[in-house]
C-alpha cells in the first residue's frame, strides 16, 4: 500500500471516530476540558515519552541532537524556529508536529478563526454564544486541519498574515468601525492552532514587524482598528542561517520573541542517511542496497568537499533524485530491451551525475571542473562501497580470466542476462556466487548488478582496466 493509500485510510478511520457532540451544552456535560494550544502539546509529548512512543516518525540522525531540543522547547511552550542548511528534514520535523495534538478539537460551528466553544472571541461569535447559549452549534476539526504552512515569499502582505478591511463586507452595509468588517489573515485563522512559516527571512522587515504583536502579546491590529484578540497558536518557522545576509534577515526583535532557535544538521551517520533515501524515494525500479549505500557517500563526500560551496549545502533531495534517476535509468532499459524485472546497475550511476549537477552550488572557479569533480567523488563513494561490502573476497581467478584475455562488456541498454552470459568462466571458483551472496541477490538483474559492482571495484583499485564512452564499459587488461 502507497503513501497516499495509508493516508486515506488513516483519515477515513479518523472520519469514523469524529465525536458526535454538536452543541455546547452537550460539550459541557462531557466533561470535556478547554485547553490551550502549548498545553495540549505538552501534555500529548508527556503521554507519548512515558508510553515509549516515537513522536516523531520519519525522522532520521536528530534523535540526540534536534530531537531533545525540539521537545524541550514544546515542554517550555516556546515558538521554534529551525536553522539548518536546505535539505536538513527542517519542513518535515514541522509537519510531524500536528501529530501531538488531539485527534479532534471542538469549534465554534460557522466560526472564522475556529474559536473554542467555551471562548468566544470574535465580536460575531460572541454575540452569538449570547444570543444562543447552550444551544451554540459545535463541530470538530481534525489534527491536520489545525497545521497551516506558509512558504515565505517577497510579495506576502500584511493582510496574507494578519487581515485587512473586506471591502465587500463594507459595501454590504456594515461601517468601517464595525470589527465584523474585517477578513482575518493566515495567523488568526489558525487560532488553537501550529502556524508554520517556511523560509522567514523572506518575508520583507515590514511584513515580520506586523508579526510581533502575535508572538508576545498573542493579539493583533489591523489598520486602525484597536482590536485584542487573544489568539492562540504556536508559531514554528525555518530558515537558512546564510538568509540572515544573503535574501534577507530575522529582525531581531522577531528573533528574540522565538523561544527556541534550534540549529539542525545533516545526518551523521551513513545508515541515517540510507534510512532516509528509503523513505523518501519513489522508485520506478528496483535499486540495491548498495547502490543506495553509494549515492549516499557519494552526497557525503559532496558536503565534505572543498570545491562545493558549503554554504547552500548538500540537500537530501541530491540523494533522492539520484536514486530516482537510477531507477529511471534501469526502467527505461528493461522496457526497450524487454527485460522481465527492471533493476538498477552500476552504470546506471553515470545517468546520475548527468542531472544531479545542477544541484550543487560550486566554489568560484571550480565551475569548469563541475564534472571532473563529480565524477572523482562518485568514484571515491563506489570504491568505499565496494572496500565494506566486498571485503576479504579473493577476486585473483577473475583477475587472472581477464589477463587472459577476457572481456566483459556492460552498458546502459545491455540487459541482465547479455551480461551475465558474457561472463568467463571460473571454472570450479564459486566467485560469482560468494559476491551475490554477500550482496544479497537473487535474481539475473540483481545478481549482474552485483558482479558489475565487483567489477568496478577491480578496475578503481588498479587491478583491472576499464574502456567506457557512449554509455558503454569494458572491463578487461
Amino acid at each position: 500500500m502507497g503513501r497516499s493509500e495509508m493516508s486515506l485510510l488513516r483519515r477515513t478511520v479518523a472520519e469514523v471516530m469524529r465525536p458526535e457532540i454538536n452543541t455546547v451544552g452537550a460539550l459541557r456535560a462531557s466533561g470535556h476540558v478547554q485547553k490551550s494550544i502549548r498545553s495540549e502539546l505538552r501534555d500529548n509529548l508527556v503521554a507519548a515519552l512515558r508510553a515509549g512512543r516515537d513522536p516523531w516518525p520519519g525522522m532520521h540522525g536528530f534523535a540526540t541532537t534536534v530531537i531533545p531540543q525540539v521537545e524541550r522547547a514544546i515542554l517550555a511552550g516556546h515558538d521554534i524556529v529551525l536553522l539548518g542548511e536546505r535539505g536538513q528534514g527542517k519542513t518535515r520535523l514541522l509537519r510531524t508536529l500536528p501529530s501531538l495534538l488531539d485527534e479532534w478539537s471542538p469549534v465554534i460551528a460557522g466560526s472564522e478563526i475556529g474559536e473554542h466553544p467555551f471562548e468566544p472571541i470574535s465580536a460575531e461569535s460572541i454575540r452569538r454564544a449570547a444570543e444562543l447559549g447552550d444551544d451554540l452549534p459545535v463541530e470538530w476539526r481534525h489534527r491536520d486541519e489545525r497545521y497551516v504552512e506558509k512558504l515565505a515569499t517577497p510579495d506576502t502582505s500584511v493582510a496574507d498574515l494578519i487581515g485587512d478591511v473586506d471591502p465587500m463586507r463594507v459595501a454590504e452595509g456594515r461601517s468601517l468601525g464595525d470589527p465584523e468588517t474585517i477578513h482575518f489573515g493566515l495567523i488568526p485563522r489558525s487560532h488553537r492552532g501550529i502556524v508554520a512559516i517556511n523560509e522567514l527571512p523572506d518575508l520583507a522587515e515590514r511584513i515580520q514587524v506586523a508579526m510581533l504583536n502575535v508572538m508576545e502579546e498573542r493579539d493583533i491590529q489591523i489598520r486602525g482598528y484597536v482590536l485584542r484578540l487573544p489568539l492562540d497558536v504556536l508559531v514554528v518557522a525555518s530558515a537558512n542561517p546564510e538568509d540572515y545576509t544573503n535574501r534577507g534577515r530575522i529582525i531581531t526583535p522577531l528573533k528574540d520573541r522565538f523561544g527556541a532557535e534550534i540549529r539542525t544538521h545533516y545526518p551523521t551517520e551513513l545508515a541515517d542517511e540510507i534510512a532516509i533515501v528509503r523513505q523518501e524515494t519513489d522508485l520506478v525500479a528496483e535499486v540495491p542496497d548498495s547502490l543506495i549505500e553509494i549515492l549516499a557517500r557519494f552526497t557525503r563526500a559532496l558536503r565534505d568537499s572543498s570545491s562545493v560551496d558549503q554554504r547552500s549545502g548538500v540537500s537530501a533531495r541530491f540523494t533522492i533524485a539520484g536514486a530516482e534517476t537510477i531507477a529511471a535509468a534501469a526502467l527505461h532499459r528493461a522496457t526497450r530491451q524487454g527485460e522481465p524485472e527492471a533493476v538498477a546497475r552500476p552504470i546506471d550511476l553515470e545517468t546520475a551525475v548527468d542531472v544531479l549537477g545542477g544541484k550543487i552550488e560550486f566554489e568560484s572557479g571550480e565551475d569548469d571542473r563541475a564534472e571532473e569533480i563529480l565524477t572523482h567523488l562518485l568514484r571515491t563513494a563506489t570504491a568505499e562501497t565496494v572496500r565494506a561490502r566486498l571485503r576479504g573476497i579473493d577476486f585473483s581467478v577473475l583477475v587472472d580470466a581477464l589477463e587472459n584475455g577476457a572481456m566483459v562488456t556492460t552498458g546502459e541498454q545491455v540487459t541482465a542476462r547479455e551480461f551475465l552470459a558474457g561472463l568467463p568462466s571460473l571454472g570450479e571458483s564459486e566467485l560469482y556466487d560468494e559476491v551475490c551472496a554477500r550482496l544479497g541477490a537473487e535474481n539475473d538483474g540483481e545478481r549482474a548488478g552485483a558482479i558489475e559492482l565487483a567489477l568496478e571495484g577491480l578496475y578503481l583499485a588498479r587491478r583491472v582496466s576499464k574502456e567506457s564512452g557512449g554509455g558503454e564499459a569494458a572491463y578487461g587488461m
